[in-house]
């Protein structure tokens, strides 16, 4: 008796599409891997990676907000956008090539005597002040925006 032959075991269509798919590139690239785990260490991040004058300033603000409410939560949402909250959102903090962004969530519901408010007017909601390099920041008025901030979100808590 002649033995048998067995063919060889047919590859499966994913199999073969596995081994295709693993060989291609990604259509973005890696970024570079961070050690950084919570919010507040990958706003650390940031800063550095900034590296210029967007960087200090960004951090400028970032102090600023923390000396006005010491118990602040920050999150990093939206892939890489620092957010502050105290019962509830206060702002965020957006690093652009020309401007340095604080967007208050409930701006337009703030009294802004000094006019700091200069970009996101239109809305309902939002309203923004963009800083540019040099610019000198009216800290006094800041404070006082971050601060009705939070008491406008305690109120509505």
């Amino acid at each position: 008796m002649g033995m048998k032959k067995t063919a060889a075991p047919k590859k499966s269509k994913s199999s073969v599409t596995a081994k295709r798919t693993s060989k291609a590139k990604p259509a973005v690239p890696p970024r570079k891997a961070s050690k950084a785990t919570s919010p507040s260490e990958l706003i650390d991040q940031r800063i550095a990676d900034l590296g210029d004058w967007r960087g200090d300033l960004l951090s400028r603000l970032r102090n600023l907000i923390k000396s006005v409410v010491p118990s602040v939560v920050e999150e990093w949402k939206w892939r890489g956008v620092p957010v502050w909250y105290q019962d509830g959102m206060i702002c965020t903090g957006e690093t652009y090539k020309e401007v340095v962004k604080l967007t208050f969530a409930k701006g337009a519901a703030l009294d802004d005597p000094a006019r700091l408010f200069n970009s996101s007017l239109e809305g309902n909601t939002r309203r923004a002040i963009d800083f540019r390099q040099g610019e000198k920041i009216n800290e006094k008025a800041l404070k006082t925006l971050v601060r009705d901030a939070v008491k406008l979100n305690q109120s509505k808590a």
